[in-house]
């Protein structure tokens, strides 16, 4: 078995002069996917009684909520579509979007439909939650799903500081949300 590098003691001792000289408790992992509703970042916490560098996710319950209804919307357009790919738009030399063909053009009304059907029946519900991944190559993985509207870093140093004093509480309620129809 390849040993994890989150559990080495130099890795962790670096990991914390960073996260010093940054005056958080934390370092971002630098992503395209990181936003205002999701956030990827390292942090030192113990795992079993063992110091450990945590690779986290933290993302709002809107995010995980509208990510949920378009898998579902895929899978019933693929069910009904089934030479279905994900739409990808091309654009031309000025830089302005291709028109799409008829199908994807079906394909796409019929998408926004089921995704609205879905929304409206709430048929996906989220909730707070905090998944713990020991299986990971590097440190231990976390995906946890918070019911704030954004990711700050004060979500998330309020989080690593519940979650390292072991106070965490997570919000028990299922949430649905609508989602704001932008004229």
């Amino acid at each position: 078995m390849h040993s994890n590098q989150g559990f080495d003691p130099q890795e962790i001792e670096e990991l914390k002069k960073e996260i010093a000289e940054l005056g958080q408790s934390y370092v971002v992992i630098d992503s395209e996917d990181n936003s205002e509703d999701f956030m990827n970042f390292y942090f030192v916490g113990k795992y079993e009684g063992k110091e450990v560098i945590y690779d986290a996710v933290i993302y709002t319950l809107k995010l995980q909520h509208s990510s949920e209804i378009y898998e579902l919307a895929e899978h019933k357009v693929a069910q009904k579509f089934p030479n279905y790919k994900s739409i990808v738009y091309e654009e031309d030399e000025n830089g302005d979007i291709e028109p799409l063909n008829d199908e994807e053009e079906e394909i796409g009304l019929y998408m926004t439909e089921v995704m609205d059907e879905l929304e409206e029946d709430e048929a996906v519900k989220v909730q707070e939650h905090v998944d713990v991944d020991p299986n990971i190559d590097y440190g231990i993985g976390l995906d946890v799903g918070l019911h704030v509207d954004k990711i700050t870093p004060q979500v998330i140093e309020k989080f690593i500081k519940e979650f390292n004093d072991d106070t965490l509480k997570l919000d028990p309620t299922h949430y649905s949300f609508q989602f704001d129809d932008e004229a």
